[in-house]
């Protein structure tokens, strides 16, 4: 018998943060939560603690509570689940994307 779990999501980083990558989020995370590609970040499910402190600091609103996804951005929820644990934990200091 296979049993399908799912990591509890927290938080989610949306596709509004794709080429802006502001990073004030990371600067208020107390659990280092948040990764980084190249273009985007997005939180690590296993390590963010539900604070929600990151919520109102994104300038884009790209970040969400996993009940508040909206319905055309549900496909984050599984990218951040997935990309997280091979990304590096962002740090706040990689260069912002847009310009303010």
């Amino acid at each position: 018998m296979y049993i399908i779990t799912r990591t509890y999501m927290t938080h989610v980083v949306t596709e509004a943060c794709v080429d802006h990558k502001y990073q004030e989020c990371v600067a208020v995370c107390p659990v280092e939560a948040f990764r980084e590609t190249d273009t985007y970040l997005v939180i690590d499910p296993d390590e963010c603690i539900d604070c929600a402190a990151c919520i109102p600091e994104c300038p884009v609103g790209a970040i969400f509570a996993d009940t508040d996804l909206p319905d055309d951005q549900e496909a984050w929820l599984d990218r951040n689940e997935n990309e997280a644990p091979d990304l590096p934990i962002a740090e706040g200091d990689s260069p912002v994307l847009a310009e303010s």
